[in-house]
């Protein structure tokens, strides 16, 4: 522990390696709640690289529990979160239009962190038992093409620096943990569609995605929501092409932040969530999520043009078939 204070208190880096055996010795409780928040605040004081970044993932996914959905090609849409927006679930609406497609959706997700709904509370709220059986996630895959894997089950190496975590959070100082959640997917997807509030962060998932070998695509609003809101202009960065849109670029209006709000309570949220899927919602609450979801079909199909994919994920909700998905989920794990 004297050595990894005194490289960082030098300012020196460490490699991937490095990085993921310190994470590893977490989880081993080999270091004070003391020692984790110094380490927490010294890599925060001179910035995270790239290599550790992957070395830090690679150790969280080493000693949570793995999902094998290796046959299925899964895309995972997320966003960072923390953006203060308190949007409705656009993505993990998107996530149930992708797979009324036709695609595997599986996604990764956990409570709000600056929203009254996060992933797991509006899904909770439609009685879903959240698992970790591997067996459970492929039938669920199998049969409506969409799973949800929380958090808490998977990445058990979080609970360790979550002490520490709590008390820089007391004093307003943010983790480079805040930037792992999107990258600790149980399942290692194939495809992401990722969701962050700054450009600063966004080329810095650019660089970890390139490394990791994932086909990726990476999204922000100008004006600040981890998502596409359609309230400003918005950022693409996929594999291949770097890009700047306006709404009517992509054959849509531009909307007020106020009609994407989602509510003071859970059951406001899971009302406006329940109306997307059924296609009663205002035209904001659609196209937003129909946005998301058609950059994340052309993530897996890139060859297809934003407004194939768009025409995709409007039949994939205007059908119902989004909406099935979802309760084709709600029976099999309520």
């Amino acid at each position: 522990m004297d050595k990894i204070l005194k490289e960082i208190t030098h300012q020196e880096t460490f490699t991937s390696e490095q990085a993921k055996e310190i994470i590893i010795d977490i989880t081993k409780e080999e270091y004070s709640n003391e020692q984790i928040a110094a380490i927490l605040m010294g890599i925060q004081m001179r910035g995270v690289t790239v290599d550790e970044i992957i070395g830090f993932r690679e150790g969280l996914l080493a000693t949570g529990k793995a999902v094998d959905l290796s046959p299925y090609n899964v895309i995972d849409i997320v966003g960072t979160g923390g953006d203060g927006k308190n949007t409705f679930n656009i993505s993990t609406a998107a996530c149930l239009v992708v797979a009324g497609a036709g695609y595997k959706v599986a996604k990764h997700g956990n409570y709000a962190a600056s929203s009254v709904s996060g992933a797991s509370n509006v899904l909770e709220a439609h009685g879903i038992k959240f698992t970790s059986d591997n067996d459970q996630l492929r039938r669920n895959i199998e049969t409506c093409g969409f799973v949800y894997q929380h958090a808490p089950l998977f990445a058990s190496g979080m609970k360790y620096v979550a002490p520490a975590r709590k008390q820089m959070g007391v004093l307003g100082t943010p983790t480079f943990f805040n930037l792992l959640g999107p990258l600790v997917n149980p399942c290692r997807p194939t495809h992401q569609l990722l969701g962050v509030a700054d450009l600063n962060q966004m080329r810095l998932y650019q660089q970890v995605y390139q490394r990791l070998n994932i086909q990726f695509g990476i999204v922000t609003s100008i004006d600040g929501y981890d998502e596409i809101s359609l309230t400003s202009d918005f950022k693409v960065i996929t594999n291949t092409k770097e890009h700047i849109y306006t709404a009517d670029k992509v054959g849509m209006k531009a909307f007020k932040q106020n009609e994407l709000y989602g509510g003071n309570t859970l059951d406001e949220a899971k009302k406006i969530f329940d109306n997307v899927l059924t296609n009663q919602c205002t035209e904001a609450q659609k196209d937003v999520v129909l946005i998301n979801a058609a950059f994340a079909i052309q993530v897996i199909e890139p060859d297809k043009s934003i407004d194939e994919c768009i025409s995709i994920a409007k039949e994939s909700l205007e059908s119902g078939k989004a909406y099935n998905v979802l309760t084709k989920y709600i029976e099999l794990n309520s």
